[in-house]
């Protein structure tokens, strides 16, 4: 271990402080090894003096068996694109009996493959999406009982698809503050592993964290989102590039305030480029590409307020280039700015909209953009609006090539 690092983000203080480096890979490095192992040990190391410094990876392929942990003041630092963190692939099983609420153990059908350590992830298919969904760690193993470091959530019936898998992050931050991860590429191994959803998982996932930073980090083929936050206030996502997830490429969510999304790029996506969901707040997304995913190129929804969007390229994706989902009134995205955005060529799925506005939402501004069909015909209009009632403040666009006009209604 080294002195030296410094640290400049939003995630961690800009001090210009010292503080120690623990370098993990290749010949040479503090600790040699390229396993989620090795990487686990130097976060580990770095907690038990104190807990700040840096990780540095050297270039190579890390096999990542559990997901990589990282605690507060903590940064994880590849060499680039060269430095890839590839999921090993997943193990999984049928439940064998019902794992029910306050559990912590599992017995399963099949036990092969299933070590202490692994990560698992809890599910029967009416508790497979959001936080129905447990994860834990296997601390031991009997027979073809496995036992867990965490209670399950939820009922889950064995007689209704309940099974048990290794799908997880690949870097996690949970309950804490002043993370950064940076310059690395995440290799999700999506077709050798089970789906997980971004509510409990993701290529990157932070869940309670405060003042982090993901920058330069690319992440593919992941079987569920790209990089997905959850109860979060205060992180930075920038100059990303999310592909080949399954579910969404960025995915900020449950109460996430002041979250700035810059510079970030995702396309050819199962669903969309960039899930906001519920109650992301006071926060800024700007600079970046949305394109060629297979649903909206941004979709919006509950409580989503007070965000401003600011010269975003968003085209080519299969439905809409920006979507206010369906809710209640009460629990409608309000206030929301888009300025400066390039919408175009949406709907390439079937056809689409520049916009598509499915609730009431008040204080909606749509200034200076350019929303535009460039013959493709799959953009049908500039905007969708689901009610004549529907005030939104058109100011300074640019709106052209669309075959049904600028602006539909719903209840037309």
């Amino acid at each position: 271990m080294v002195e030296g690092g410094t640290s400049e983000s939003r995630g961690i203080p800009a001090s210009k402080q010292t503080v120690p480096v623990i370098s993990v890979g290749e010949r040479g490095a503090d600790i040699v090894g390229f396993s989620s192992e090795a990487i686990q040990q130097a976060a580990d190391q770095l907690r038990t003096k104190g807990g700040r410094g840096v990780i540095q990876l050297t270039p190579g392929v890390f096999h990542i068996k559990a997901p990589i942990k990282l605690y507060s003041h903590q940064e994880l630092a590849g060499a680039g694109p060269e430095t890839v963190l590839r999921k090993d692939d997943g193990i999984s099983s049928r439940l064998l009996v019902d794992a029910d609420y306050g559990e912590r153990q599992l017995t399963v059908t099949d036990i092969a493959g299933f070590e202490v350590g692994m990560p698992v992830h809890v599910f029967d298919d009416e508790h497979i999406n959001a936080w129905d969904v447990s994860t834990a760690v296997i601390t031991s193993i009997t027979g073809n009982v496995l036992s867990l470091d965490e209670y399950l959530v939820r009922d889950y019936r064995a007689d209704e698809g309940g099974g048990v898998s290794t799908a997880s992050a690949i870097v996690a931050a949970l309950e804490a503050e002043g993370v950064a991860i940076r310059n690395l590429t995440i290799d999700g191994n999506r077709e050798r592993n089970e789906f997980i959803n971004g509510c409990r998982g993701g290529g990157v996932y932070l869940y309670d964290v405060r003042d982090a930073l993901v920058e330069n980090v690319t992440v593919r083929n992941f079987n569920g989102d790209g990089i997905s936050w959850q109860i979060t206030r205060d992180v930075t996502v920038r100059n990303c590039t999310v592909s080949g997830c399954s579910k969404d490429g960025f995915h900020p969510g449950t109460g996430s305030f002041n979250t700035l999304i810059e510079g970030n790029t995702a396309s050819h996506n199962d669903r969309n480029g960039l899930y906001i969901c519920w109650r992301v707040q006071d926060g800024r997304v700007s600079d970046n590409k949305m394109h060629h995913n297979k649903a909206s190129g941004i979709s919006t929804g509950h409580k989503d307020s007070d965000m401003v969007f600011e010269r975003n390229r968003i085209f080519e994706n299969g439905r809409d280039g920006i979507s206010f989902r369906k809710e209640r009134e009460a629990n409608t995205p309000h206030r929301n700015v888009f300025r400066g955005n390039t919408i175009e060529n949406n709907g390439t799925e079937g056809a689409g909209y520049g916009f598509r506005v499915e609730c009431p939402v008040q204080g909606l501004v749509l200034e200076g953009n350019t929303i535009r069909d460039t013959g493709s015909g799959n953009q049908k209009a500039a905007i969708y609006l689901f009610s004549r009632d529907l005030t939104v403040t058109l100011k300074d666009n640019v709106i052209s090539g669309h075959g049904e006009g600028e602006i539909v209604y719903g209840d037309r």
